[in-house]
């Protein structure tokens, strides 16, 4: 006796395709969020499970639990549950004022290090983040920042430097030639 699994199927009403296409359209929707509703999407225009596990490059099993899971509560038991733990004291409104420090900054000629800017964010905000943390913030957030080096080249005064190479040349002994040139 051959046992073939039940086939499901997804049939919306008007007024739940319109939610669905609206959830969709938000840019806030989490990876795992989105895949559900677009298998009930999917499913939704005669699509079979395992078409739609390929589309989406999914296992079956996760289109089948996004079914169960929008029979039992609709598009909102789709949505992931809320994440462990305490929330973030680091928000918007800190990264913002953070982005607007950093620009600010840039047009001066100031830099920051990743510990600066933690004790600016404390000082300021009274928000305690790690260095580490709020690298990881700002690479998400598009920031973009390279390595300083630590020179004085740009306090150098040439001319010193010419009376410099001069008194080096002069003593020099005969026929003795530097192996690398350097220049400044």
């Amino acid at each position: 006796m051959v046992l073939m699994p039940k086939i499901l199927t997804v049939e919306l009403t008007p007024e739940q395709q319109a939610e669905v296409r609206r959830r969709l359209a938000r840019r806030d929707l989490s990876r795992n969020e989105r895949r559900r509703l677009e298998c009930i999407r999917l499913l939704s225009r005669g699509l079979t499970v395992p078409q739609v596990a390929d589309l989406l490059e999914c296992n079956p099993v996760t289109v089948r639990e996004a079914v169960h899971r929008f029979a039992d509560g609709g598009c909102d038991a789709l949505a992931d549950a809320p994440r462990p733990g305490r929330p973030s004291s680091f928000t918007d409104e800190h990264l913002k004022a953070l982005g607007a420090l950093l620009d600010a900054s840039a047009e001066e000629g100031v830099t920051w290090t990743a510990p600066e800017l933690c004790d600016w964010l404390e000082k300021d905000r009274g928000v305690h983040v790690s260095a580490a943390w709020l690298t990881e913030l700002l690479h998400r957030e598009g920031f973009r920042w390279k390595r300083t080096r630590d020179s004085l080249r740009h306090k150098a005064d040439p001319v010193l430097q010419q009376v410099a190479r001069d008194q080096l040349e002069d003593l020099r002994t005969y026929g003795w030639r530097p192996t690398r040139a350097r220049t400044t």
